[in-house]
């Protein structure tokens, strides 16, 4: 099967770059930084989103706190080990990396494109309120067999639709990458907050149309933007 990885998984976000880049790893002789950027929703709530960047990309671009940029890459996970467990990581790998002006209109600031297969059977469930959720995780294939594991969180009917989807079902979905603090407790009583990194669909769309049919959904725009 012919892949075309940088069409299975896409993003482009727009942002101000809210911390210094900081050392993250070598590989190869190419070295990686970490830092993370403030993404503005039509809401105007914020979300910090981690980017990774090659010291290649930072021949013409400084890191600096304030500065406007667009970024294109991937959205990446690997597994961290740590206190004896796997912890998944989830951080923005930084492809293409632009300065803007404040004064550039963009219309699309947070946007990601992921074309995987559904690895764990979706957790649906509904709020007090009543509204549909389903959290989904998906594989989506990179290059040397390598995978990325994205958790994924749907909305009303794309939370429907999605409930009662096989393991291994491939699908592409469009949304924003988010960020969202969550607490967890320890065994010892004391609770920690941590921030949890996701994508909210937006639409959904089974791209095996023989196992089901396939649906579109802007639902997630209209709820959850807010």
């Amino acid at each position: 099967m012919n892949t075309n990885y940088l069409e299975n998984n896409h993003l482009q976000l727009v942002g101000k770059i809210v911390s210094d880049k900081s050392y993250s790893h070598e590989i190869y002789g190419e070295k990686f930084y970490n830092f993370d950027l403030e993404v503005i929703r039509l809401s105007n709530t914020v979300d910090i989103i981690p980017i990774t960047i090659s010291e290649r990309l930072l021949t013409e671009v400084e890191i600096e706190i304030g500065k406007n940029v667009i970024i294109e890459g991937q959205f990446r996970s690997y597994n961290n080990y740590e206190n004896e467990r796997n912890r998944l990581v989830l951080t923005v790998f930084a492809k293409e990396i632009k300065v803007v002006s404040e004064d550039d209109v963009i219309e699309v600031t947070n946007n990601v494109v992921l074309v995987g297969y559904v690895c764990k059977k979706p957790i649906y469930r509904q709020t007090p309120f009543g509204r549909e959720i389903a959290d989904i995780l998906l594989a989506v294939n990179r290059a040397y067999n390598k995978s990325d594991y994205i958790p994924c969180i749907s909305w009303g009917r794309n939370a429907r639709f999605c409930q009662n989807m096989e393991v291994g079902t491939e699908v592409k979905i469009v949304g924003r990458v988010q960020s969202r603090n969550y607490e967890k407790k320890h065994e010892d009583g004391s609770v920690e907050t941590r921030v949890a990194y996701e994508v909210s669909v937006a639409s959904m769309e089974v791209v095996d149309e023989e196992n089901m049919d396939s649906t579109t959904d802007n639902e997630t725009e209209n709820v959850e933007n807010a």
